[in-house]
């Protein structure tokens, strides 16, 4: 017999189901561009949640570029970047920004997603072992889904347990053709560093390659926002494949991998999200170039984000939140459960500050948090209204 039960009714039951545990997405819309104060459902509000880092998104220098790429190239490529696609602000672009990264090549992919889905798969295979940091970013854990190679898993940030795993690795038989090992350079929930020197380290000692995803750490760390291997003042031959994006610090949208000539001809032959998804519309790749000036030309938007955080940190745990190992702009207010995490969102934006909750699965089922970000275009000012908001509201829940 047929069953005539409804094929897609689970869709709305396991929507429903995220709504009753408090684990749902409730989108807002900002009407406008990405300043520190903007418009959000109509309201007008403190953006304190955008990886917006240096405010370059809506940067006169990247504006201007984007409307001049649309006379001269027009609104789009037209192609893949294989067939017909490939338009000279292209390769200028990843030639300014290995420039920029100190690197041989650089290859701009449609974003970092695209990034870590279409390369990863592509480094190693059934022969291969991943070695993945257990709390890596959801791109990366489906990129190593995608790859047919082994895996394995080390504790977080802990160079040691990386080394154990090294160790019980060399003891495999047959040996392991290739070994990969993947981890974040900031990571985004809780905005602490991984210690890239010593993983390389490591990876040197067991013959290793190592891929860092620094999407969070574009902008902000290293010299001149360099990224985490400048940070580290790591070389190509100890990380050899660093990823990034366009989307945080550098207000646009794409990602992009950074390393040897070698690393550039293997990945545009080989990644399939490259390969197989049209190229950048011409305004996209000019505010992208024009990104990449103002970080070389205009060095006081990274300090200015580095002073605010310093600020804003201090006066949290003044307070007596709880902001976790934060190291980076990235400054978590960890308050447990997903419940309490909403109604601290909706309450700030009621006060005029916009910050978002983050919950499982994003984060574990007790640290449920609301996920602040510094931005270099706030004032002191702005700042202080945020943290008084914090406060009050904070007292009012009983997180502090």
């Amino acid at each position: 017999m047929v069953n005539m039960r409804d094929p897609t009714s689970f869709l709305r039951e396991e929507y429903e189901a995220l709504v009753k545990s408090e684990l749902d997405w409730k989108i807002r819309v900002l009407q406008g561009p990405s300043t520190p104060w903007c418009v959000v459902d109509g309201k007008k509000v403190l953006m304190f949640c955008s990886n917006n880092y240096l405010s370059l998104s809506n940067h006169p220098k990247l504006k201007e570029a984007a409307i001049e790429a649309v006379q001269t190239h027009g609104a789009g490529s037209g192609s893949v970047r294989p067939i017909a696609g490939t338009m000279d602000i292209h390769v200028e672009l990843e030639n300014r920004l290995a420039k920029f990264k100190h690197a041989e090549a650089s290859l701009v992919y449609q974003t970092g997603f695209a990034a870590n889905a279409g390369l990863i798969p592509q480094l190693v295979g059934k022969e291969d072992l991943i070695i993945s940091d257990e709390l890596n970013h959801g791109s990366i854990i489906d990129g190593v889904r995608l790859a047919h190679a082994e895996r394995a898993v080390y504790k977080h940030s802990d160079p040691q347990d990386l080394r154990r795993v090294l160790d019980e690795a060399e003891k495999h038989s047959p040996p392991y053709r290739r070994i990969l090992i993947i981890t974040d350079g900031v990571f985004s929930m809780d905005g602490d560093i991984a210690p890239l020197d010593k993983i390389a380290e490591a990876a040197a000692e067991h013959g290793a390659m190592v891929y860092v995803d620094d999407a969070h750490g574009e902008g902000v760390l290293g010299e001149g926002g360099r990224g985490i291997v400048s940070h580290f003042k790591l070389t190509r031959d100890l990380v050899h494949v660093e990823m990034g994006t366009f989307s945080k610090a550098f207000g646009v949208v794409g990602g992009h991998v950074s390393g040897s000539k070698d690393l550039f001809n293997f990945a545009y032959n080989k990644s399939r999200t490259w390969l197989l998804s049209g190229s950048h519309p011409p305004a996209v790749a000019a505010a992208c170039i024009a990104a990449v000036d103002v970080l070389e030309k205009e060095p006081q938007h990274v300090k200015t984000l580095w002073d605010h955080t310093t600020y804003f940190k201090k006066a949290m745990k003044d307070l007596g939140f709880n902001i976790g190992n934060s190291q980076t702009p990235i400054t978590p207010i960890i308050v447990g459960e997903s419940g309490v995490a909403k109604k601290l969102s909706q309450r700030l934006f009621e006060e005029g500050v916009f910050a978002l909750p983050i919950v499982f699965p994003m984060v574990a089922r007790d640290k449920s948090r609301i996920r602040t970000i510094m931005n270099a275009a706030l004032t002191r000012n702005d700042l202080d209204f945020a943290i008084s908001a914090f406060a009050k509201i904070g007292k009012d829940l009983q997180i502090i």
